[in-house]
């Protein structure tokens, strides 16, 4: 056992988060790409804090741009053991209203064209994404999230950086989703690669275009609920931290890699097992 290291995906809205103590921000080179920003490193009490804004201060990245990949390695570089992360989504359903929060364990990916891998060529591995998110982690988080929270539901992924069509928001509700939102994926896929236990906060803005009789979505909507939003997910993110007990137990997850990795040794790129020193060098030198 050993101590927890929280690595925190903060989105839109969620560009710090106050409380840190000796916090310092510090860039992390990554072989993957440019991060979407320095890292606001510290701690509170016991447990070591990491904390990314996935959008970069200001927002300056627009979701199918970031490089979610340089993001989960640079996280795995500082030396994170556990992913919370924090999004702005939209709902699906009428009994998650804006304001709620939805602790997700589902997903469906609807993106394309990003780059969902840190394997591939010179070396495959297939990790399973059956159950997403860490249920250890997601408890925790629910315990801190408080009042206006739902546990579970699944969590639609989409391209971005447009909003749904109102025929699209229809069809996501026939298939279950009850949250909607643009960076998701692959990020969870990247962390569960990584052997990061992964969690994640929907922070509901605003119904998506489904409610008959109710003008579509638009970007002053969400804004304005964007700063209440924001408040709750700070005061959460330190419950969780100071709740958290001194020892971190193992993970499942912290291992997966075990199980996925199949190219055999004698047929990996090296240049590729090189880029891959953070995300999986415990299972390559291993394996």
């Amino acid at each position: 056992m050993s101590g927890w290291h929280i690595g925190i995906i903060g989105g839109s809205g969620l560009y710090d988060v106050e409380g840190i103590e000796d916090g310092r921000w510090v860039t992390v080179a990554s072989p993957w790409g440019q991060p979407s920003d320095a890292i606001f490193t510290g701690r509170v009490g016991h447990v070591a804090v990491s904390f990314l804004p996935r959008h970069g201060r200001g927002h300056r990245i627009s979701p199918e741009a970031i490089d979610a990949r340089a993001n989960i390695d640079a996280l795995k570089r500082l030396g994170v053991t556990d992913v919370l992360a924090v999004s702005s989504v939209g709902s699906l359903v009428e009994d998650r209203p804006p304001g709620s929060f939805t602790v997700v364990d589902q997903f469906i990916d609807r993106t394309k064209g990003r780059v969902s891998s840190f394997f591939g060529m010179g070396c495959v591995a297939h990790v399973s994404m059956a159950d997403p998110v860490c249920p250890r982690l997601s408890a925790l988080v629910a315990d801190a999230a408080g009042e206006e929270t739902t546990r579970g539901g699944t969590y639609l992924a989409m391209e971005g950086p447009q909003f749904s069509t109102r025929a699209e928001s229809h069809l996501y509700r026939q298939w279950g989703a009850c949250v909607i939102g643009m960076t998701a994926m692959p990020e969870a896929k990247l962390a569960r690669e990584a052997e990061l236990p992964y969690a994640l906060v929907g922070m509901v803005t605003d119904y998506d275009c489904w409610r008959e009789g109710e003008a579509a979505v638009d970007v002053a909507q969400v804004i304005a609920q964007l700063s209440a939003n924001a408040v709750k997910a700070r005061a959460m993110v330190m419950r969780l931290l100071r709740s958290l007990p001194a020892e971190r137990t193992a993970s499942p997850i912290d291992t997966c890699l075990d199980s996925a990795i199949i190219t055999a040794k004698s047929a990996r790129d090296p240049a590729l097992v090189a880029k891959l020193d953070a995300i999986a060098g415990r299972a390559l030198g291993s394996s």
